[in-house]
């Protein structure tokens, strides 16, 4: 270790369960975060202020001010400019520990890029917001004997439980199918930020256990905590479900996508349009739409108001159309502004 590292992680160092050989192990480490909101952007601050070597950042969004209350890599001037939130965690994980390589991708994990985008990690966080991608972060590892750790927060709620493929129960062992009926979002139920960084804590402190090889730390629970009725619950997760048809019997359909669709909501009165292979020259695009309504643009994303809706473009062709959760409308308005 270098002399400036002994330093900067000295107080961690001193404690018995990291030392410095945990310490060595942990800047060694690979660790890749799937989507940076909330839990996910808490998670990777205490990872990298722990000294966890290279952080790869994967999200398909952008700052807004409405961010801010909760998701702690962000500031008012991320927001002003909308800077993809994968870039701006990894333009602030550089500002506080320079020894951390932190990578970002704006994306979006599907099963087309889900082998790039996790190859070689030796640990998968997870920071996003709903099953569709867990699932698929779910298959992956366990088909590829990665763990991984799912961790969500809503409300005054966090859950989170470490996946350890080959030892511990999968995703599909506790939730066979994806929860149904009505399930509260941030933007319906709202968030605490202390329920995010509770959640976010318990996940992180398990990365660390998982990272140095602390082989009987790790918990092998579904743990769920209230912080406001101060209600919890515990799950036992220590073993596989005998008839999982992920983790036992091999059937990875979230990998093939099987069922997965071509638009999905984005859980804020949006939804989410994919066209891949399909680059953007965003200057051009902002060129053609000044007539039409208010746009503005960096590197990064191009943002297009036209009242009552919002079309928010990236440079692979993807977009966010904000005022609608009708795919129909989202689809028509796609093609009349940014072409079919």
């Amino acid at each position: 270790m270098k002399p400036e590292s002994q330093e900067r992680y000295s107080r961690q160092v001193l404690f018995s369960g990291i030392g410095s050989y945990g310490q060595e192990r942990l800047l060694e480490s690979r660790v890749v975060i799937v989507g940076c909101g909330a839990t996910g952007s808490a998670v990777a601050s205490i990872l990298a202020r722990a000294g966890v070597g290279y952080l790869r950042i994967i999200d398909r969004d952008f700052v807004e001010s409405s961010n801010l209350q909760r998701q702690t890599l962000f500031d008012e001037n991320d927001a002003r400019e909308s800077l993809p939130k994968a870039i701006a965690a990894v333009a602030k994980i550089a500002s506080f520990n320079s020894d951390v390589k932190a990578e970002a991708s704006v994306s979006d994990l599907r099963p087309e890029n889900v082998t790039t985008l996790l190859a070689d990690a030796q640990l998968v966080m997870d920071g996003t917001d709903n099953f569709e991608t867990r699932y698929l972060i779910n298959d992956y590892c366990v088909q590829n004997f990665v763990p991984w750790i799912y961790t969500a927060a809503v409300g005054s709620y966090g859950a989170t439980m470490n996946v350890i493929p080959g030892d511990t129960a999968c995703l599909s062992c506790i939730f066979p199918q994806s929860p149904t009926g009505l399930v509260g979002t941030c933007e319906t139920s709202g968030i605490l930020n202390s329920a995010v960084n509770f959640a976010s804590s318990l996940a992180a402190t398990e990365a660390l256990k998982l990272l140095i090889g602390s082989a009987s730390k790790p918990r092998r629970t579904l743990l769920s905590y209230d912080v406001w009725s101060n209600q919890h619950a515990e799950v036992k997760a220590d073993r596989p479900r005998p008839d999982c048809g992920t983790c036992v019997e091999h059937e990875f359909v979230h990998l093939k996508g099987e069922g997965r669709p071509h638009i999905t909501l984005c859980g804020r009165n949006s939804v989410q349009i994919h066209e891949h292979a399909r680059p953007m020259d965003l200057s051009e695009v902002s060129q053609r739409l000044e007539s039409h309504g208010q746009v503005r643009h960096n590197n990064f994303v191009l943002r297009f108001q036209k009242h009552p809706y919002e079309i928010t473009l990236f440079p692979d062709g993807r977009a966010i159309i904000k005022g609608t959760t009708d795919d129909s409308v989202a689809r028509s308005l796609y093609a009349r502004y940014i072409g079919s």
